[in-house]
């Protein structure tokens, strides 16, 4: 055992109003019973954060952000601070997520000053990284998977390191119905954690959880987490029924 603890988190990306998603994490507080070795987050659409917070208050699950501007205030129309997202009870922000990347130019630079900037307000990072299919196919992989890292990284020590989460989601898997196969996923995993070593220490790397996304679902999710390297889920369209995320949650090794 790796001793880190798993971490399965729902991304709700731009569905349901504020009572739909109270209704849902409503049920997720019904149906999920094991939280002893294991956490669960949702990260609502920021319309429903306060709401689902309120009902999450004497939840275990946790709440996260899907996104936020790395500066605390000022004259940006639309964005969410890492301050607002604190004030309103969230535990992580999701950052450098691919379609964040894909349809809002994000860039590895803007990542990073994302992550530094929920570092300055103690709020933990699920630092999203990962390959097209295009990339894959030319072999790209890992070299990309590097820069990336790279990038999102800069700047940071050995202890602010320590308190972030990443997550390793091959963009031709995200919502694609396609899944990398669990030794894909954990070739990728690997790489990433070496990558961590190299670049902070061993405690770093093996502290780290590293999540993979892209298409987990109730049928592969115990298969995905029996790898050695794979600490949890980043779960896009199966977090939006009760059922099958509590199945997901429910994961055995």
């Amino acid at each position: 055992m790796s001793g880190r603890t798993p971490l399965m988190a729902a991304n709700w990306k731009m569905h349901f109003t504020v009572d739909e998603a109270v209704a849902l994490v409503e049920e997720l507080n019904r149906g999920i019973t094991r939280f002893d070795d294991r956490e669960v987050v949702v990260a609502p659409p920021f319309t429903a954060l306060a709401e689902v917070a309120s009902a999450l208050a004497d939840s275990p699950i946790r709440l996260a952000g899907q996104n936020c501007h790395w500066e605390s205030q000022g004259a940006y129309t639309g964005e969410i601070s890492p301050p607002m997202l604190r004030h309103l009870g969230c535990d992580y922000v999701i950052v450098g997520h691919s379609e964040r990347r894909q349809y809002f130019g994000e860039t590895d630079e803007s990542v990073n000053r994302k992550i530094l900037a929920l570092l300055e307000v103690d709020l933990g990072s699920i630092f999203c990284i990962g390959e097209t299919l295009e990339e894959r196919q030319a072999g790209k992989t890992l070299d990309v998977l590097a820069k990336q890292l790279r990038g999102g990284l800069e700047g940071l020590d050995e202890e602010q390191a320590g308190k972030l989460v990443l997550a390793y989601e091959p963009v031709w898997a995200i919502g694609t119905g396609h899944t990398a196969s669990p030794e894909q996923a954990q070739e990728a995993h690997a790489f990433v954690r070496d990558n961590l070593a190299k670049r902070f220490n061993n405690a770093v790397a093996n502290h780290m959880r590293i999540l993979y996304g892209g298409s987990v679902k109730p049928d592969n999710v115990d298969e995905l987490m029996a790898q050695p390297d794979i600490d949890g889920a980043l779960v896009g369209g199966a977090s939006l029924k009760a059922a099958s995320f509590t199945r997901i949650v429910d994961f055995e090794e």
